[in-house]
């Protein structure tokens, strides 16, 4: 392999795969490095459908000549761009498909340090081998952001778990398990977790269940107009997330930028949940004021918002809590790359086209919403993401 390239892209999920299949025939060398697919493959529950609608469950290739579409019908999947959510197994697929087809030179090792050199960045993999490239890109997804409230934090490790660790969830049949959270994540596993046999319950500090509009399989004109579809969901506002955020996000206060991250498009469940939903028991409005092991069981100490306080015992706790971006939980960069970083909430400011003030250091994907706006959360993001970051990296 080569030992030094003009581009190393480090992940290989739905960003890194996409820019790398833009890479490919721009005349630049460049080798890519992560598990494909892996977070989609092994860190999100068996049996879960995705919110994202099929149109907008693409992986960006140059031609746009292979789609979720474009797979399903090579595979007799049943498909249609709205109103049929995609099943995760069938997203997965489609990535590893996507990638043996448009990014075969994949190495599937980890990056275990990235550092500055004389020919730009010097990389170390998890197998020993060392590399130089002069520019590289950071598609490293959310695994490395995972959030679990600090309550919980000095619970047994086996007793408390984040979402992402939890692919087969047949380990806690018999057990009571308790959720985390508001959003698709945890009403996914509460059903889940109900259908493996464990007895589930679903907390969160929300007082009310948001869910997802309904998607029906066509929509009439008057809908089209009011509430146009985009790869976000349905919506004006969304259509203006997807459309033309990511080209002025740069522009807006801090404080905007950073607000409308976080609640813009916040915590909701597919609409397609909506029914099986309603078969897991739900305490809405409550703080976690304690958390302690106790006989072998965990005891949350509740209290809701109107002050009336309550425990709840039991055998597991799952934070489906989220992420948080923070540049400094990178643990393969350097200490001396991230006190050059510009920040902002622990993000780093990017250039039009995705650079950090880091020169030939790009970050794409999620740490790229507080400049680019909430659809960098989505794998629709990469629709603006690849074309536009490559054409910088090719020029």
């Amino acid at each position: 392999m080569r030992n030094h390239v003009d581009i190393a892209i480090v992940g290989a999920g739905p960003f890194g795969l996409s820019i790398a299949a833009h890479l490919r025939g721009s005349g630049r060398s460049f080798r890519i490095f992560g598990n494909p697919m892996q977070s989609w493959r092994t860190q999100m529950p068996k049996g879960m459908q995705l919110k994202s609608a099929g149109f907008s469950s693409t992986i960006c290739d140059p031609g746009r000549v292979f789609t979720l579409r474009h797979f399903c019908r090579e595979q007799g999947i049943p498909y249609h761009d709205v109103g049929l959510p995609v099943r995760l197994d069938t997203f997965s697929a489609y990535g590893l498909a996507f990638q043996q087809r448009f990014v075969p030179e994949l190495e599937d090792v980890r990056v275990d340090m990235l550092e500055q050199s004389p020919k730009g960045f010097a990389l170390r993999l998890d197998n020993g081998e060392a590399l130089t490239a002069r520019k590289v890109v950071l598609a490293v997804g959310v695994d490395y952001f995972r959030h679990i409230p600090e309550s919980l934090i000095h619970l047994p490790t086996d007793r408390i778990s984040h979402s992402a660790e939890h692919h087969v969830l047949d380990r806690f049949h018999g057990q009571h398990v308790t959720v985390l959270g508001a959003g698709a994540s945890a009403f996914d596993l509460g059903v889940l977790l109900r259908e493996a046999g464990a007895t589930a319950l679903v907390i969160a500090r929300r007082p009310a269940v948001k869910f997802n509009p309904d998607e029906p399989l066509k929509r009439g004109l008057r809908e089209s107009v009011l509430r146009p579809m985009s790869g976000v969901g349905p919506g004006w506002k969304q259509r203006i997330c997807t459309d033309v955020m990511p080209r002025i996000y740069r522009y807006l206060p801090d404080d905007t930028r950073v607000r409308t991250v976080k609640e813009f498009l916040g915590p909701s469940v597919g609409w397609f949940m909506r029914e099986r939903a309603m078969s897991v028991p739900l305490l809405l409005g409550q703080e976690i004021d304690q958390a302690e092991f106790v006989n072998d069981r965990i005891q949350l100490q509740l209290r809701s918002t109107d002050g009336k306080r309550q425990s709840v015992v039991t055998d597991h706790v799952i934070a489906a809590t989220g992420y948080r971006n923070d540049v400094r939980r990178l643990s393969f960069l350097s200490p001396v790359i991230v006190g050059k970083l510009q920040l902002l909430e622990q993000s780093p400011r990017l250039s039009a086209y995705f650079e950090s003030s880091v020169g030939g250091l790009y970050f794409t994907g999620p740490i790229s919403a507080t400049s680019f706006g909430p659809v960098m959360r989505f794998a629709y993001g990469v629709e603006f993401t690849a074309p536009r970051i490559v054409r910088h990296l090719a020029a």
